[in-house]
């Protein structure tokens, strides 16, 4: 081979050998890619089929346990009330109830003891005429109203029978905002309808303009017919009882008694028939810029006897702040008849602390 020939093979070698390289430059970022999406693509679907097999199979597993677990302790409640006080002549000729109509109303329940005590919304039975409770295994029986308490829309039925499922309560003041939760109740009549959601918000003041509710607030759907029902954790523990929604259909806002207050609540209801609150005889108003001012005190109250006098800012309740009327109120309610706090007071820029006695609230009109 001559000299120039063998340039030539050597120059076209050097140049195949060039262009092999720019193709492979051009060309591996692709393979390499593929290669790379095939890997994590199979990675991805793995890991989706171990989810599927055991994660998502246990949360599913997980929403009917918890249904058939707080299921039986749920209630269907029925009161019947007069809605119409003159009598009716001609509904009367075709068989209608003389001296009125009636209307039905229908709620939920939670059985909080085996001997038939049942806790509900008093919305749901108040003046009512005649209240049936239905079981989850279908009984039925006449209720009576042990007790009930307008303040937080709580009452106490009681019905004739024993050895009923028994809900368990939970600590509400335990939860904070996105912890899930699940609302089971009778919405439009639905039986024991089981709904998921979070809890959206805690300590809710000021949803009703009633100074001794405190609300939890979810997203669960909660309809009319829920009102009375529990809303329960993941562990299936009573963490409220739902009562209220904004509007008249579920919009995504929905409040709940917290367990603590609703538990409260309905041992006084079972102990006495009633709720007994604690009082010092004050009232109230806001102060401007934060804290409550004390407009006059009730004479010869627990308040005016500690020498509490109209004028004073009330601070804090044996070391804990007072920032308005609402939180004095439901914190002196929650206070023990008869026992003994330390309220700080600020009068003309002194800062006084007096000792109280928690009195006796009269009682209210329900």
């Amino acid at each position: 081979m001559t000299a120039s020939a063998a340039g030539v093979s050597r120059r076209t070698v050097v140049l195949f050998l060039g262009l092999v390289v720019l193709v492979g430059l051009i060309v591996w970022p692709s393979i390499a890619g593929r290669i790379r999406y095939a890997q994590t693509r199979a990675e991805l679907r793995a890991i989706r089929d171990a989810a599927m097999v055991a994660e998502l199979s246990s949360v599913g597993k997980l929403f009917t346990t918890l249904a058939r677990v707080i299921g039986p302790s749920v209630v269907n409640v029925t009161s019947v009330r007069r809605t119409q006080t003159l009598i009716d002549e001609i509904a009367a000729l075709h068989g209608g109830l003389p001296g009125g109509q009636f209307d039905e109303s229908v709620g939920s329940g939670l059985i909080i003891s085996a001997d038939g005590f049942i806790a509900t919304n008093y919305h749901v039975v108040a003046q009512s005429q005649a209240i049936e409770v239905r079981l989850a295994d279908d009984r039925r029986f006449p209720a009576r109203l042990v007790g009930a308490d307008a303040a937080t829309d709580l009452a106490v039925l009681q019905i004739d029978t024993d050895h009923l499922p028994v809900a368990d309560w939970g600590d509400s003041e335990s939860l904070e905002v996105g912890e899930m939760v699940w609302a089971i109740g009778n919405p439009y009549g639905l039986d024991r309808t089981l709904t998921y959601g979070i809890i959206s918000g805690v300590g809710r003041r000021g949803v009703v303009g009633n100074p001794y509710e405190e609300f939890l607030q979810t997203d669960a759907s909660i309809n009319p017919g829920n009102s009375g029902g529990p809303l329960v954790d993941v562990h299936g523990r009573v963490m409220g009882l739902t009562t209220a929604i904004v509007g008249r259909s579920f919009r995504g806002i929905g409040f709940a008694i917290p367990s603590n207050t609703a538990r409260r609540i309905c041992d006084e209801i079972r102990q006495h028939g009633q709720v007994e609150r604690g009082h010092i005889g004050l009232r109230l108003r806001e102060q401007a810029g934060g804290g409550v001012l004390v407009a006059a005190v009730a004479e010869g109250s627990p308040g005016a006897v500690a020498g509490i006098k109209p004028g004073d800012q009330v601070e804090a309740i044996d070391g804990e702040l007072i920032d308005s009327p609402a939180t004095l109120v439901l914190m002196l309610t929650r206070l023990p008849i008869g026992s003994e706090v330390t309220i700080r007071i600020r009068r003309q820029e002194k800062q006084l602390d007096l000792q109280v006695r928690i009195g006796r609230r009269p009682p209210e009109r329900s």
